[in-house]
């Protein structure tokens, strides 16, 4: 028979340690997003299923755990992702004109897990810019994602750069089916150069030669010029190419020591993205940190269908890489009924200090905290000194 208390697999609480860092890099992470003029949204946990999956794709359908609501009898989903929902409070509560900007950091939950050690119930932090059409946004998400990578330190970091229009492009002209294109899609995201010739030897060959360029076009610089020489010169083609040169050279000069590459073939997600599209890795991460892009089709279900761009990123995954955090520390104090010493507990608290009283009977138990300083009574008056040294000024 099972534990009580066994979870399910792939989920796990969350203990102090992890969980202070986790809520210290939220805050940081929403203070930076607010500094960006980002307003944070709470959307709830499950909504009605077809609201949750709007223009997403088989790929979160797959994802999203499912459930009847008793109430309505209506199928409802535990979010899986929280982009819909941002779409949804754009389009029907906020309504606004110009732009929007919003963001996020809350829990989802997924059938499956993306690896072996990866969790179901990641914590995903997000934003969102509507209403813009123009590069400005895809740039401003993009440096957004790489700051909060910032703060996490994992750096040097690295961001590779796609567009989807790039495929969409090649195929211009091929009659496609939903699966048929969901296989070539399959066969780039896996370099599975075997399975793409098995899939495109009926097509023309200007697109069979398109999608073999764009399982090697990988790397820096050199890429783009490439793609310029192999792929179908269309306006779609021309477009992505111009578009991804521009991204490239602003995320340079806006970050230094940034590394830009380019992976178009690149396609995960690539039924929910229109556009432009990047992947942050940091220096010991095999997998990408965060991801984002533009899915100018995110609104259309809620009959609002408005330019949208922004990115994702787990935040118990970043935490697991992220730079060592400095142990918490904590002001010492006795526990008494002493209307000073209770006064002075106070005011450091209200200063944002960490006090912990000790309470009777475990003056000696080792904490969770590192006490460097401690309150003691000297002539008469609660003073703090350093722990076993003399008294501070």
């Amino acid at each position: 028979m099972l534990s009580a208390w066994l979870l399910p697999e792939h989920i796990a609480d969350v203990l102090p340690a992890q969980a202070r860092r986790l809520e210290d890099l939220r805050r940081a992470l929403l203070d930076r997003a607010r500094a960006y003029g980002f307003e944070l949204v709470m959307p709830p946990l499950l909504e009605h299923l077809e609201s949750l999956l709007s223009g997403t794709g088989r790929e979160l359908d797959l994802k999203t755990f499912k459930l009847v609501d008793q109430l309505s009898g209506r199928m409802l989903g535990i979010r899986a992702d929280t982009t819909p929902q941002a779409a949804r409070i754009d389009a029907h509560l906020l309504n606004r004109d110009g732009v929007t900007r919003l963001c996020y950091c809350g829990p989802v939950l997924h059938t499956l897990p993306a690896g072996l050690s990866a969790t179901r119930e990641p914590l995903q932090f997000g934003a969102e810019i509507f209403g813009h059409v123009g590069l400005e946004a895809d740039l401003e998400a993009a440096e957004l994602a790489l700051d909060c990578l910032e703060l996490a330190r994992v750096g040097p970091l690295v961001i590779d750069l796609a567009d989807a229009r790039l495929l969409r492009g090649v195929l211009a002209d091929v009659p496609l089916d939903a699966a048929q294109l969901q296989a070539v899609v399959l066969a780039l995201s896996e370099k599975d150069a075997s399975a793409l010739d098995a899939l495109t030897r009926d097509m023309p060959l200007p697109a069979r030669h398109g999608l073999r360029a764009l399982l090697r076009l990988y790397g820096g610089d050199e890429v783009i010029a490439v793609a310029r020489r192999e792929l179908t010169p269309n306006p779609l083609v021309l477009a992505a190419l111009d578009q991804l040169q521009w991204l490239a050279a602003h995320l340079r000069a806006a970050v230094p020591d940034l590394k830009v590459g380019f992976d178009l073939s690149d396609m995960s997600g690539y039924a929910y993205y229109s556009g432009l599209r990047f992947a942050v890795y940091g220096a010991d991460s095999s997998d990408a940190l965060a991801r984002g892009g533009r899915y100018d089709e995110v609104g259309a279900i809620f009959g609002r269908n408005r330019p949208a761009v922004g990115f994702s990123l787990d935040l118990k995954a970043l935490t697991e890489v992220a730079g060592p955090s400095s142990a918490p520390v904590a002001i010492r104090a006795p526990w008494g009924d002493d209307p000073a010493l209770r006064a002075a507990v106070r005011r450091w608290r209200d200063q944002g200090e960490t006090v912990l009283a000790m309470l009777p009977g475990h003056e000696f138990e080792a904490q969770a905290y590192t006490c460097d300083r401690e309150l003691v009574l000297v002539d008469g008056h609660w003073v703090l000194r350093a722990a076993g040294a003399a008294r501070l000024p």
